[in-house]
């Protein structure tokens, strides 16, 4: 059986970290290559932290790149600063140097090479925003027809958004963070032609980090993928903390454990509800992530981080 080509596009929070660990342990997967954008991170620790965990779980032949693209409504310092602690966890320290590449060219123009030397289309595993992927289909359009589809950690649908009013004054809550750093750039994407999977936070909710599945990991600690993995939650253990990226990255091992529906969508680009993703009949279709097996789910992450 042939691998599924994937590019991951991630921006540095804990989970696509985690998000990244988890695709490495894929059989069915060959990861064409990383790209960081600075949304929920800084650019620097981040980049570090994704060669890093590369080399340590023996891929460094990935090639990981860094977006210059910018949002709009930049995520919190406080959020962003767990990219510096990540990148100095002693488990991904041992060694002097790093080894897996980083790519010299912008992360949106390393996208756009990839999709053009490609000869079947390629998964795009997204668990930030979507502005590298909007900026690298501006470039060159015709990467469009080299995307087989979407997989995006993005959006909230019937349910509450998670901006923090009191520290974004200008928005009303109704949005998720992926969506609000730029909605101009998921509008873009909504204009095309590629089939999305959203992952939203109606599903991941359904998914916390509680102690206990720490502590699992923690009990994998002879197995260095789970060690670090468990640390990383560790540092967060004392928010409500999901398996967002996680959780979206998980489906393209095991489709089989969600249920997907489709919808009809549009992004609202500008005022106090920009970011939102609203079910509007008529809109633009989508595929979402409806129900999990949250019992699969656990145990395969738990599985797959034991090595």
């Amino acid at each position: 059986m042939s691998k599924q080509l994937v590019l991951m596009d991630h921006d540095g929070g804990v989970d696509d970290y985690l998000a990244t660990m988890l695709l490495m342990t894929m059989d069915n997967i060959q990861p064409l290559g990383i790209v960081v954008t600075a949304a929920d991170c800084y650019a620097q620790p981040a980049v570090s932290a994704t060669r890093k965990i590369l080399d340590l779980m023996g891929f460094d032949h990935i090639p990981v790149a860094e977006s210059k693209v910018r949002g709009i409504n930049p995520f919190p310092y406080l959020y962003r600063r767990d990219s510096f602690v990540v990148d100095h966890l002693p488990i991904l320290n041992q060694q002097e140097t790093i080894t897996t590449p980083l790519v010299t060219e912008p992360g949106e123009d390393f996208t756009v090479k990839v999709l053009e030397s490609v000869h079947e289309p390629v998964t795009i595993m997204a668990t930030g925003p979507l502005t590298n992927i909007a900026t690298a289909l501006q470039k060159a359009p015709d990467i469009e027809a080299n995307i087989r589809q979407i997989v995006w950690m993005g959006g909230a649908l019937n349910v509450p958004g998670n901006i923090e009013k009191n520290w974004q004054p200008g928005q009303d809550g109704s949005a998720e963070w992926n969506a609000y750093w730029d909605p101009i750039s998921v509008g873009r994407v909504w204009d095309t032609q590629i089939e999305i999977i959203m992952c939203p936070l109606d599903i991941t909710n359904n998914v916390p980090v509680t102690s206990e599945i720490v502590q699992q990991m923690g009990k994998q600690r002879n197995y260095p993928i789970s060690d670090l993995a468990g640390q990383c939650y560790a540092l967060v253990i004392s928010q409500d903390y999901y398996f967002w990226d996680v959780l979206a990255t998980a489906y393209l091992a095991h489709p089989e454990f969600f249920r997907l529906k489709k919808v009809e969508t549009e992004i609202i680009t500008e005022g106090r509800s920009q970011g939102r993703i609203k079910i509007v009949p008529g809109g633009r279709k989508v595929f979402v992530m409806d129900k999990v097996d949250k019992e699969a789910f656990y145990n395969y992450i738990l599985q797959q981080w034991r090595r």
